[in-house]
């Protein structure tokens, strides 16, 4: 089967996977019998095109580098209408993310999994909001509704929790899901104040122009939430989830965590009590002996507390350009490989 893969947005991850598809084009087929197309992108601000057999995907990656709009295959129709009209099988949506509405990802996604079109997407609105009613149109349809793009970017979380860790039961997941809070307090740690870190983080493009969705806590949360959902099938909204961020704490507090031979992290904790999960967000002290500890900088880190296997930690990048594009592409040959 040869895919037919088309992309909403074509911002960093969706050049991230183009760039990813092109030079890995022949080693995909080798190794996995892999074969695509990529016929249609739609972006709001390079254009919608379409070609039933594949799109110039070089040249329109060289044209959005330079800021210019796509100038081959466009069309004229709306997004909706290029999901649904052509002749793609696959649609990796990866437009911005909108944490209150859920954005017009939703609408993205459930067009497609209307329409009979799987769908893999690093956009956490419509799978933090949304989950367990996308599972379920997805299912419906006949198709698949992948989300490892989600949580920690190319680090593959979801696909280890229900993958690897098949089997055993896990009672609890705790770690580090935003690089930007994490790189941060570790420069508070070496004395940084929390309005000079901030600046620098800004700079270095860790945290955006307006930071809330990190130091907030608010990121994080929308990845709890998934976890929560995806992991323990806890069907809680985003709303349940407690949040608190690391605005308040303090070079006092740093100094505390020194004497006692622990450390800040920002922890998103997802836990089974009595039947019910519970999932929150909030900063820790953690011991310097535990795994989480030790990922300092812009990194990520889960422990997965399980029956069988004990606490399993996993570490890795949680943003960046190919590694999320990376994460697509894990998500691309899980449904080939499925058939």
């Amino acid at each position: 089967m040869k895919h037919k893969i088309g992309l909403l947005g074509f911002g960093t991850v969706g050049q991230g996977i183009s760039e990813i598809l092109l030079n890995k084009k022949d080693d995909l087929k080798k190794k996995y019998g892999f074969k695509y197309d990529i016929v249609a992108v739609a972006d709001f601000k390079f254009g919608n095109v379409y070609n039933p057999k594949g799109l110039d995907i070089a040249l329109m990656l060289k044209e959005a580098s330079a800021g210019k709009k796509f100038s081959k295959d466009v069309v004229d129709w709306d997004n909706h209408k290029i999901i649904k009209k052509s002749n793609t099988t696959v649609w990796c949506e990866l437009t911005y993310t909108d944490l209150q509405t859920g954005g017009p990802a939703i609408g993205h996604v459930k067009t497609a999994l209307e329409s009979g079109k799987h769908i893999v997407t690093s956009n956490k609105g419509p799978a933090a909001l949304h989950y367990p009613k996308m599972k379920k149109l997805a299912g419906k349809n006949g198709v698949r509704f992948m989300i490892e793009g989600t949580v920690v970017a190319g680090t593959p979380v979801i696909n280890l929790a229900t993958g690897p860790l098949a089997g055993c039961n896990i009672s609890k997941i705790r770690g580090i899901l935003n690089g930007t809070t994490n790189y941060m307090l570790t420069e508070m740690e070496k004395g940084m104040s929390y309005s000079d870190v901030l600046k620098v983080a800004q700079e270095k493009g860790y945290a955006e122009a307006d930071p809330t969705g990190d130091v907030e806590g608010y990121d994080a949360r929308a990845k709890v939430t998934i976890l929560a959902n995806v992991v323990m099938g806890a069907g809680i909204a985003i709303d349940e989830v407690s949040c608190e961020g690391i605005t308040k704490i303090t070079p006092a507090d740093i100094e505390k965590a020194k004497k006692q031979g622990k450390r800040w992290k920002l922890i998103g904790s997802v836990e089974m009590k009595e039947n019910k999960v519970e999932a929150s967000v909030k900063p820790q002290m953690i011991d310097l002996t535990h795994p989480l500890a030790g990922v300092m900088g812009a990194g990520n880190a889960l422990t997965f507390s399980t029956d069988l296997l004990g606490d399993v930690t996993i570490v890795g990048p949680g943003a960046g350009k190919k590694e999320t594009g990376f994460a697509i592409l894990s998500d691309l040959l899980a449904i080939h490989r499925e058939g």
